[in-house]
């Protein structure tokens, strides 16, 4: 063969030729010559290559560069080229040497599947993988799955490469699932499917849950019921039922498409009427009642569908008379067959009205399946029960089996409302239909139940009696409640206590709902004394209410004309033998922490409280006193919460002049709080002259008040009280006090105006300490003050007065 004279080498290239003749085995001489003329044509490097390739076969730079170059040679040509084929040469005589290098295997096999070699690119592929090491695996098989599931591809080399692959890596499965699923091949697709869900080590690489795995599993089974065989459909759809809770609707919904798609129709109605009687959830009722209602409908429109196009192939044979003999003995033999079935409505072809009445019929069920499953997520909720017995109106015999399943059903322990209303609204159903007898029997049972709590016992007992009220039954409404109310024998309580669970009955004879209506029914059907046994009984229970105390005096209240002596005498016993001391003891209280050296904020604190106890019962005289006994404790500039509580008190309860006063008191206290406070800074060291100041800006208010250095509160009566020098001079509040003309007039004075004697022990110890208070003070104000209000009694009380009188 005769080479082309460009091809020689030139000038240029002598220099790397004969350093290749010197070193022919030199991979950097040969490199270097290929970069020199890397921009020569590619025959003469090819020639430079394939004479590179023959002194070093087994450099894998060289061959990876010679078949990189010839491949961008034909990517631009058709695969039917005739240098496609020179590749393929060049790759088998590269692998001779390079079979251990993957890269070389994949450039390759890329090559032969874009050629659609499919044969020979199968058995490089398996060649490929019988050369290369395990570890080098991954990145043939990545490309060997990617070949086979090329279109125009044959199924059974497709699976059959699966399948070995799946040896090779059974993690991935889902990947072998997903192409079954796409090639159509729904029998071996569910039985992958269903050994993944079997097999509890399996992991899915596209985290994938069980549960999802199953549902594509369902939905296979059930849209492809008709190619899928060999699995137990039922049971696996069942399994998933029990497994996964969530998605129950969903299930019974496939399983019943399942026999659906197999035309098993009143099978998939078995199955719809299983599962609307088994889930749990409103969701997985809705999604099966649709379904179900769906088929319903559907089966409806295709029978009529059908019966219309079979009246319309009637009509036309009948009226082309194209009918043959083969037809008229089909005709007799199917005359035959419905005069031998006649009588058999199911056999009748025209059902439309019995599949419309299946359907009319599920539609009026829909209340009661879905109360149905409100009580089987808590059956022991007692308004669902109520609620399902109205869903029976007008029907007394389901009503009746409604309660009967109810009662039996609800713990009172575990329900939710109150489960005596079952057994009251059971017995009224019974009494509705004049039943009394039967309405008996069930408050019997009624009151044997051992309930939460014994208001609920007493309420059925009460209903009981009420109802035999309503009948007329007085007797035996009043023998009901003296058994409901007899307290239990001591042999009931010992073999109850010996058992340790103490039933509600135990409880029942201290129900106070039971007694009160048990009182009421004495006082309305019973005599007095049957009455008062049963009050006398409620007060021994120590149950007795105010209100129950109160009716019963009022049952045995004596006439109006008896009561005067009564109150007297009351009113004598309470002034011989009374222990309470009342008010008055509280105010000596309030005198002695006063006077007890307490620190001067506790003393205020003291005061502010004992002047709200004066002012809520009306003294407001003595509680002005307070607050002026107070008001040297509290410096206006820090204190203000005192002196806004005495100006609120002066608003409400004074007028003009009392207000006036106490401003004049808050300068004073104010000025001397100021002066206190300079002399304190001029004279730190002079112990005896801030002895002295504090002497001098004491208030004045308490030079009348203060003896031998003790502090004491210039109390005030009600009425006029005595005020030394300094201090306020006033009355009760007299502004708001309009007097009557007359009242001016010498008769008025003169009315008299009966008093009797209150016990000197009402008022306590206060009284006798006012007594020898008045009889120190001396002073002429002092006198002058008694001479104004009437003969030195202005500061004691009405009571007091009227004694001395007497004594006097």
């Amino acid at each position: 063969m005769s080479i082309s004279r460009e091809l020689y080498p030139s000038q240029d290239d002598l220099l790397y030729e004969e350093e290749l003749l010197r070193n022919p085995f030199s991979l950097k001489l040969w490199w270097r010559y290929l970069i020199a003329r890397r921009e020569a044509p590619f025959k003469k490097r090819f020639i430079i290559y394939e004479r590179a390739l023959k002194a070093l076969p087994g450099s894998y730079k060289l061959w990876h560069a010679y078949l990189t170059e010839r491949l961008e040679i034909v990517r631009n040509l058709p695969v039917t080229h005739s240098q496609y084929e020179t590749l393929n040469n060049t790759f088998e005589r590269a692998l001779v040497t390079m079979h251990k290098m993957p890269r070389i295997w994949i450039m390759y096999l890329q090559t032969l599947t874009n050629q659609k070699l499919i044969t020979r690119a199968r058995r490089t592929f398996d060649r490929a993988l019988c050369a290369l090491p395990v570890t080098q695996h991954d990145r043939i098989w990545e490309l060997y799955l990617r070949f086979v599931s090329q279109e125009g591809m044959p199924i059974e080399t497709s699976l059959r490469v699966y399948r070995r692959y799946l040896k090779y890596d059974p993690s991935h499965i889902e990947d072998f699932i997903e192409f079954l699923v796409n090639s159509r091949l729904w029998q071996e697709a569910a039985e992958r499917l269903a050994s993944v869900l079997n097999d509890d080590q399996f992991y899915s690489i596209k985290g994938k849950t069980k549960h999802t795995l199953w549902l594509e599993l369902c939905d296979l089974l059930t849209r492809h019921a008709k190619e899928v065989s060999g699995l137990n459909v039922d049971a696996i759809i069942r399994g998933g039922i029990r497994k996964f809770t969530d998605e129950v609707g969903r299930l019974w919904t496939s399983l019943a498409d399942y026999y659906i798609r197999r035309g098993l129709f009143e099978k998939a109605r078995d199955i719809f009427e299983e599962g609307m009687t088994t889930v749990v959830t409103v969701r997985d009722f809705s999604v099966l009642f649709d379904a179900y209602s769906q088929f319903e409908e559907s089966m409806v429109a295709h029978k009529m569908e059908n019966l219309d196009l079979s009246d319309e192939e009637e009509d036309v044979l009948e009226e082309s008379g194209s009918l043959q003999d083969e037809d008229v003995r089909l005709e007799v033999n199917s005359k035959f067959e419905k005069k031998i079935l006649s009588g058999f409505w199911l056999h009748d072809d025209n059902d439309v009205d019995l599949m419309l009445a299946r359907l009319e019929y599920l539609m009026d069920r829909r209340p009661e399946l879905a109360n149905s499953v409100l009580l089987r997520q808590n059956p022991h909720n007692v308004e669902q029960w109520h609620r399902r017995v109205k869903l029976f109106e007008g029907n007394p015999t389901k009503q009746i089996l409604t309660y009967t399943e109810a009662v039996r059903t609800v713990d009172p322990m575990k329900a939710l409302g109150k489960p005596h209303t079952l057994w009251v609204a059971f017995a009224k159903l019974y009494e509705n239909h004049n039943d009394i007898v039967n309405a008996r029997v069930i408050f019997d049972k009624a009151v044997q139940v051992n309930y939460k709590t014994v208001d609920n016992l007493a309420s059925i007992w009460c209903e009981w009696a009420e109802m035999e009220i309503r009948h007329k039954n007085f007797k035996g409404a009043l023998e009901l409640l003296r058994r409901a109310t007899a307290e239990p024998s001591v042999e009931v309580k010992r073999r109850v206590a010996a058992d340790g669970n103490e039933p509600v009955q135990m409880k029942l004879h201290k129900s106070l709902r039971l007694w009160t209506f048990y009182v009421d029914l004495e006082e309305g059907l019973g005599t007095l004394e049957s009455t008062r046994a049963v009050y006398e009984r409620l007060l021994d229970l120590r149950i007795a209410t105010p209100q129950i105390i109160i009716n019963y005096a009022l049952l045995l209240e004596a006439p109006a004309d008896s009561v005067k002596p009564l109150y007297l005498q009351y009113a004598k016993l309470e002034e011989d033998y009374a222990e309470i001391f009342g008010v008055p003891k509280t105010r000596e209280i309030y005198e002695q922490a006063i006077e007890s050296g307490l620190p001067d904020k506790d003393v205020k604190t003291m005061c502010l409280k004992y002047a709200e106890l004066e002012k809520s019962l009306g003294e407001i005289d003595r509680a002005r006193g307070i607050y002026v006994f107070a008001s040297q404790f509290a410096d206006p500039r820090s204190d203000e919460d005192f002196w806004n509580e005495w100006h609120e008190f002066e608003v409400q309860h004074g007028n003009e002049d009392t207000f006036r006063e106490m401003l004049r008191i808050k300068r004073s206290v104010s000025a001397s709080y100021s002066q206190l406070a300079f002399s304190f800074t001029m004279s730190l060291g002079n112990h005896d002259e801030m002895a002295a100041l504090e002497r001098q800006l004491a208030p004045v208010a308490n030079n009348a008040t203060a003896k031998d250095s003790g502090r004491k509160v210039g109390f005030v009566s009600a009425g006029v009280q005595s005020q030394p020098d300094g201090a306020m001079k006033v009355n009760t509040n007299q502004e708001d006090i309009e007097l009557p003309e007359e009242s001016d007039s010498e008769d008025d004075e003169k009315v008299e105006i009966t008093q009797k004697d209150v016990p000197s022990a009402v008022f306590g110890g206060l009284a006798r300490k006012r007594e020898e208070t008045e009889e120190d003070k001396v002073g002429d104000d002092t006198t002058a003050a008694k001479d104004k209000d009437g003969g030195g009694a202005g500061n004691l009380g009405a009571l007091e007065r009227i004694k001395r009188q007497k004594r006097g």
